[in-house]
């Protein structure tokens, strides 16, 4: 992209040209963003070149769905990013299979940490698959397991594998920064 804004660029129309050529390369995105702003936009973006535009944008959409689900608690967020046999691969322990457990966790998680906040570091596209680096924030005010918070800042990491089938996440494989959490809620010391 240098060399189309470079001033030593004589030749307008060559100018011109490579801009139409660079916007065009990327207006698969176009969709991704008109209607959509309120979903979490990730900070960095990486798809496979091999990928088709329309199965790329489709899975996007589907974990910037999920993701800012996480952020607003908002069920309905959640049914429109997964599918209706949703599995998740990595259960914990007392957690139900299938959209009512990410519900019901997010349920607890909001209840504990009300201005929690979901933001997406990464996100990288590749075949069926979206890999999405996520930072959760937000201030411990609720209650989490019989323990009241006293406002204690709460920032933790996870790492979520999504795999989409029909523009909707189908599996999920996760694995979230539980000690990191637990010592900032109070709940385990070290």
């Amino acid at each position: 992209m240098a060399n189309v804004l470079h001033p030593s660029t004589r030749n307008g129309a060559t100018r011109t040209l490579r801009l139409v050529a660079i916007a065009g390369a990327f207006a698969w995105l176009a969709p991704l963003t008109a209607g959509a702003q309120e979903l979490v936009q990730p900070k960095e973006l990486i798809v496979d070149k091999r990928l088709p535009a329309a199965q790329a944008q489709r899975q996007i959409l589907a974990a910037r769905r999920y993701d800012t689900f996480w952020t607003t608690g908002e069920p309905e967020m959640a049914r429109a990013a997964l599918a209706p046999d949703f599995i998740d691969r990595t259960l914990p322990r007392g957690r139900v299979q299938g959209i009512e457990g990410p519900l019901a966790a997010s349920k607890t998680f909001h209840a504990a940490v009300p201005d929690v906040r979901c933001d997406v570091e990464q996100m990288i596209v590749a075949g069926d698959r979206v890999i999405a680096h996520l930072r959760f924030t937000g201030h411990f005010t609720g209650t989490f397991n019989g323990v009241h918070g006293a406002g204690q800042p709460i920032d933790f990491i996870a790492t979520d594998i999504y795999r989409i089938r029909d523009g909707k996440i189908a599996d999920n494989w996760h694995i979230e920064d539980n000690l990191t959490l637990l010592q900032q809620l109070g709940i385990v010391n070290m």
